[in-house]
């Protein structure tokens, strides 16, 4: 899953519980974390981590494979909310997934 189609998951009213399930993760982890295989593009695939086993690492090994960190679930969701509230909600997936992805690689 890349990440126009995390927002369009959650924008078309996907639950979290339901992402939560399908991606394996554990629903009592205290964040899920978004991480991104270098060399970063918008449309390489997300990787989804609970905070316990990553510890916070800005890179995170698993399965021999580096990955690097974008932002935790709790601020794509953020950013999901407000991207249906008023003017916002006429923004497109692709838009919403250049402004996140450009927060995540040049503003962090």
């Amino acid at each position: 899953m890349n990440l126009k189609e995390l927002i369009k998951f959650f924008r078309e009213g996907g639950s979290y519980d339901s992402f939560y399930q399908s991606q394996s993760l554990n629903n009592d982890s205290e964040v899920i974390e978004i991480y991104m295989e270098k060399p970063f593009n918008i449309d390489n695939d997300l990787a989804f981590f609970e905070i316990e086993n990553t510890k916070g690492q800005v890179e995170y090994t698993f399965n021999n494979i580096k990955y690097f960190n974008l932002f935790d679930f709790y601020y794509f969701l953020d950013a999901i909310e407000e991207s249906n509230n008023g003017e916002n909600s006429s923004l497109t997936n692709e838009v919403i997934a250049e402004r996140l992805f450009h927060c995540a690689i040049y503003d962090a």
